[in-house]
């Protein structure tokens, strides 16, 4: 074998065994600081470098003088090695650590900033996650204030519309029960619309929980939006010549679309319901649909005056009924909710936006398949 193989053979073995005494010392201390990590594996360096050198000088037989020289040298360096180790583990730390109380932010609903000055790259990528993560965050919380101020608005206007007809009721039932009566058919009229209303509004309630509950079944059909918006006027054109509101459809094209033809049905009956509600008399409700780019687009225009711009965002809320001057003689707020619901629940979107005069609802739908 020659010198240099042998050479070679000597330092990987001292450097070897000084190498597995460090992973056993890595593994026992692994819950420790980075600091002590950074320590042991200058300290493996500079030994592994040392015993090398020792086995080879003891091999070799170099003299002592040669031994000291070398030995001298590699301690030097060890010196260097641990003081820079000891300082970076430090800075590392003290990095870790700034890092370490951004993040309590979290906790204390606050958002997330990254601590100044230079840092690793990956703290540097560790900060950019947190950054992202505290942005979700801060839209989850926001989302959570908005249901939970939905969810109470719901029940106080549940609980109002509730109480006056149940009252009406129980007084007219107590009034028939006592003869007291001087209008008997006009009482039990009374009595059947007002359970027709409570009726609708438990109806409202079902589809909105199925809604949200995820559970809402949909039988698609190829259907022409012409043939649904016609069927819609149709239905609500008793109460737009109730309320003296004209109705118009010119804007239709016969578009298909696949929709639930039911449930699609319902978007339109509560957008035009509540389009003619909010429009004075001798004013117009103007319906139309067109193909776009983006899909198929359904909207209604009403003559309501325009909703306050920092309305608009909440207006398909759930139980959000807007000022009392906007407030319909009936309903709970759902009917805009579930106009959202169902048309999300066919992949499309709904929208609302302030025209001259009024305001315009948007429904966009995907384009039925070729």
């Amino acid at each position: 074998m020659s010198d240099t193989l042998l050479i070679a053979l000597f330092a990987f073995l001292g450097a070897a065994a000084v190498g597995v005494l460090g992973a056993g010392v890595l593994l026992l201390i692994r819950r420790r600081s980075v600091v002590a990590h950074l320590a042991v594996v200058a300290s493996v360096a500079v030994t592994a470098m040392l015993a090398g050198t020792l086995a080879v000088a003891q091999a070799m037989f170099l003299s002592a003088h040669d031994l000291k020289v070398v030995t001298t040298v590699v301690a030097m360096a060890a010196v260097v090695s641990l003081a820079t180790a000891l300082l970076l583990g430090r800075w590392a730390v003290g990095r870790s650590r700034a890092l370490a109380l951004a993040a309590r932010s979290f906790g204390d609903g606050g958002d997330f900033t990254s601590p100044d000055g230079p840092s690793t790259a990956e703290l540097v990528e560790l900060s950019r996650e947190l950054e992202a993560t505290s942005a979700k965050l801060a839209e989850s919380r926001e989302r959570e204030r908005a249901l939970e101020t939905s969810r109470r608005e719901l029940v106080a206007w549940i609980s109002h519309d509730l109480r006056t007809p149940l009252a009406g009721l129980r007084a007219m039932s107590e009034a028939l029960e006592d003869g007291v009566a001087t209008d008997p058919s006009r009482y039990l009229r009374q009595i059947r619309t007002e359970v027709e209303r409570l009726n609708g509004m438990v109806g409202d309630l079902f589809e909105l929980s199925r809604i949200h509950a995820g559970t809402l079944a949909l039988s698609t059909s190829r259907i022409s939006l012409y043939d649904l918006v016609g069927d819609a006027l149709a239905g609500v054109d008793p109460l737009a010549r109730e309320c003296g509101v004209r109705l118009v459809g010119d804007g239709v094209e016969p578009v298909p679309v696949e929709v639930d033809g039911k449930e699609m049905s319902r978007v339109l009956g509560n957008l035009l319901v509540n389009a003619i509600r909010r429009t004075p008399a001798d004013g117009t409700v103007a319906i139309a649909a067109e193909r776009r780019p983006d899909g198929v687009v359904l909207s209604v225009t009403d003559g309501c005056g325009g909703i306050p711009e920092e309305d608009l965002p909440r207006v398909f809320d759930t139980g959000w009924r807007g000022t009392h001057a906007r407030t319909p003689p009936a309903g709970a707020g759902l009917g805009l909710a579930i106009v959202r619901g169902i048309v999300e629940a066919h992949r499309g979107q709904a929208t609302v936006r302030n025209v001259n005069g009024g305001c315009r609802f948007e429904v966009t739908l995907p384009p039925a398949e070729v």
